[in-house]
C-alpha cells in the first residue's frame, strides 16, 4: 500500500544517473516567465517610444528628460529640434532626449468642406497621451475630473 523510501528514489528521478532534461526544465520554465513578464513588455515599451518620437513635428508640447516642458518650433535635423520654453527663450534638444509628446498639434484644417475637429467632438489620442480622466475615469465611463 506504501511506497518504499527505494521505489520512490527510482520513480522520481532520485537515483544515480538521472536528470537529463529534466533536471533543466525549472530553469527553462523561469526563462519563458521572465520572458513573457519583463522581457516582451519592455520591448513593446521601447518601440511605443521610439514611434513616439519619429513622429515629433512643429507645435507638438514636449517634455525633455530632464523635466523641461516646451512647444517643437522647429525641427532642425533629423535629431535635432527646437523647442521654445518660455516666451522668446529658445533651446536646442536631441529628438532622443524627448520623455513624452503631451499635446500633440493638430493639422491645420483643410478649406475644403468636412474634415476636421472643429465642433467640439470626441478628441483623438495618440500614443504616448494620457487619455482624459485617467485609469480610474476609463474604468468607470469618463467619470474623471472637470477641467
Amino acid at each position: 500500500m506504501f511506497i518504499t523510501p527505494a521505489e520512490a528514489q527510482g520513480f522520481f528521478g532520485g537515483g544515480e544517473g538521472g536528470g537529463g532534461l529534466g533536471a533543466f526544465f525549472p530553469i527553462i520554465l523561469i526563462f519563458v516567465v521572465f520572458y513573457f513578464l519583463l522581457i516582451r513588455p519592455q520591448q513593446r515599451k521601447v518601440k511605443q517610444h521610439r514611434d513616439m518620437l519619429s513622429v515629433v513635428k512643429r507645435g507638438d508640447r514636449v517634455l525633455t528628460g530632464g523635466g523641461i516642458i516646451g512647444t517643437v518650433t522647429r525641427v532642425k535635423d533629423n535629431d535635432e529640434l527646437v523647442v521654445e520654453i518660455a516666451d522668446g527663450v529658445k533651446i536646442s534638444v536631441l529628438r532622443g532626449t524627448l520623455s513624452d509628446v503631451i499635446n500633440r498639434s493638430e493639422p491645420a484644417p483643410s478649406s475644403g468642406g468636412g474634415g476636421g475637429n472643429q465642433g467640439g467632438g470626441p478628441t483623438v489620442v495618440g500614443p504616448g497621451e494620457a487619455k482624459p480622466g485617467g485609469l480610474l475615469g476609463g474604468l468607470l465611463g469618463g467619470l474623471g475630473p472637470k477641467k
